[in-house]
Formats: C-alpha cells, sequence, structure tokens
C-alpha cells in the first residue's frame, strides 16, 4: 500500500533546475535536453548515440568500438559544458544492440573510467536502438 501524505502536510520542494546544451554534442532529436543540472550538483546526461555533431552522420556504421568512442566524445562534451567530468560520474547506463559488442565496448569504456573509479553502471542488451546504431550510453554525474 504506497504512502498518501495529506496535500498540507506536504512541504513545499525547491529544486533548481537548468538546461545543459552545447554544439560540441549531438542536438536533441525530440521533446528533451542533452542534459539538466538539478540543484547545482546533479548532472542528468540524456542517452548519447554515436551522432558525430558537426555532420550529423552515424560514426562508424557496423563497428562497436568507433561508435563507442564517439557516444564517449558526446558525454564528454555535455559533461564539460556542465561543468563536469568524468570523474564526477556516479551512475551509467550503457545499451547494447548485440550483447556480443560487450567486451568491445567495455574497452573504449574502460579508458574513460577506470576500474578503481568507475562509476556503478547497467549494461542491457535491447531490441533496437535509435537511428539502428550499436549503443547508447547515458551518466548521471554529481558535482
Amino acid at each position: 500500500m504506497g504512502f498518501s501524505a495529506h496535500p498540507t502536510e506536504l512541504k513545499e520542494r525547491h529544486v533548481s533546475r537548468k538546461v545543459i546544451r552545447t554544439e560540441r554534442a549531438p542536438a536533441p532529436v525530440g521533446p528533451y535536453n542533452q542534459a539538466i543540472a538539478a540543484s547545482g550538483q546533479m548532472i542528468f546526461v540524456a542517452g548519447q548515440i554515436p551522432l558525430n555533431p558537426s555532420t550529423g552522420v552515424i560514426v562508424g556504421e557496423g563497428d562497436v568500438t568507433k561508435q563507442t568512442e564517439q557516444v564517449m566524445a558526446n558525454l564528454e562534451a555535455i559533461l564539460k559544458e556542465a561543468g563536469a567530468m568524468f570523474q564526477d560520474v556516479v551512475k551509467t547506463s550503457v545499451f547494447l544492440a548485440n550483447m556480443n559488442d560487450f567486451a568491445a565496448m567495455n574497452l573504449v569504456y574502460a579508458r574513460y573510467f577506470p576500474e578503481d573509479t568507475a562509476p556503478a553502471r547497467a549494461c542491457v542488451e535491447v531490441s533496437r536502438l535509435p537511428k539502428d546504431v550499436l549503443v547508447e550510453i547515458d551518466c548521471i554525474a554529481v558535482l
């Protein structure tokens, strides 16, 4: 059974919210933003695919290594715009079109997240990703 507070018992909470945008990563293609900074401390970065922000073209068709490198470059650009770095990331979610690509993706991923300080992570195989890419990664960072 869920908890339901009486409206007069609820305290007003104010969370500041700032939209993060950079031209160094692909522009959103729908009703979402590249990232949101919440209360100036948490950065929620939308899932990034291997889209080159300058050309709008998918990088490394059929090559999960090249695609992961572009995804990480896109994440890095957004984190930087928000004033964060990979070392500030506390959680990632990795979506793969084929779990057989895990080892190749992980080799690239490990260059950005050393094992001793790596964030928590989930990795799942999905039936399809936007633009039929092989990998998509999102993250949460704390400043």
